[in-house]
């Protein structure tokens, strides 16, 4: 009987997009929570990459119906492309949770952000119930993080 384990490693709710095509949308995304226009410019300057580089995503983003877009104009979500980013941003959210909750010693975000594109959808479930039991039961993470530094110190020495 073969396991269903490591199986789901395709199981993604981004619709098949590349890391990055995930990571364009999910800044389209967080843009246009806070503003009624996303220009190439800004996602370029947020991405660090070149405007030409930022058209042709958007482009391929247009052709698998995320976006709507012409050429200098604006740049607006679908259903499908709004669906898509907020399980993007929550995704990321979800994963720098986790690794404050384990004390990580790194720069959260940018760590995040190596995860976030390698994780199943049932991965991602698993760490989000993971990320509420502790917030849940402050007691228990207390008792994680004293776990954590104490193993830290001795491992350090």
């Amino acid at each position: 009987m073969a396991s269903s384990r490591g199986d789901s490693k395709k199981e993604k709710s981004s619709s098949e997009l590349s890391p990055s095509l995930e990571d364009y949308l999910e800044e389209i995304y967080r843009f246009s929570l806070t503003q009624p226009i996303v220009r190439v410019s800004e996602i370029s300057h947020k991405l660090e990459v070149a405007q030409p580089s930022v058209t042709k995503a958007l482009r391929r983003l247009k052709l698998k119906e995320c976006i709507t877009y012409q050429r200098y104009g604006l740049i607006g979500l679908t259903d499908k492309g709004k669906r898509i980013g907020s399980f993007l941003v929550k995704r990321n959210q979800i994963l720098q949770d986790f690794l404050l909750i384990l004390s990580a010693e790194c720069n959260i975000s940018a760590e995040a952000e190596a995860m976030e594109h390698y994780l199943s959808v049932s991965t991602i479930n698993v760490i989000q119930s993971f990320v509420s039991f502790m917030k849940q039961n402050p007691t228990i993470h207390e008792q994680l993080t004293s776990f954590i530094t104490s193993h830290r110190e001795v491992t350090s020495e």
